[in-house]
């Protein structure tokens, strides 16, 4: 299941892509537009700053902006660095993850074909197929 921080984050990707006029666009404006919290939006940008997929300018005329052009992001990028692995199952999530039942698992290879689905059809969406 995607998070809200997963969520949230994707909308501030779509709303730094859309209000784009080249300057830096306060958390203010964008937390008022998507009617998200600025304080967890904070916390939100600042995991896509060190992450590298937007960079922030503090002071006057600070904000935020994207470090590329919406069609070189994938959706699944950003989901992935705001919520880690995203797989259906704790045994495909946590690779050390020890599992008495993965050697004799009827359901295990349905569940990486489920993954590989989801994992291929967020890395094919681009951030520019939202907009």
């Amino acid at each position: 299941m995607i998070s809200t921080k997963g969520r949230y984050g994707l909308r501030v990707m779509i709303d730094l892509a859309q209000n784009d006029n080249g300057s830096y666009i306060p958390l203010k404006d964008i937390a008022d537009r998507q009617e998200i919290s600025k304080k967890y939006l904070e916390i939100i940008v600042k995991q896509m700053v060190e992450g590298g997929l937007i960079k922030g300018l503090s002071g006057k005329g600070g904000g935020y902006k994207l470090v590329k052009k919406p069609e070189k992001y994938t959706v699944g990028e950003i989901l992935t660095l705001l919520e880690g692995t995203i797989c259906s199952v704790a045994c495909l999530a946590d690779k050390n993850y020890d599992c008495p039942r993965r050697k004799k698992c009827e359901t295990l290879p349905m569940w990486k074909e489920f993954d590989g689905i989801v994992h291929d059809y967020l890395y094919s969406k681009k951030l520019s197929d939202l907009l």
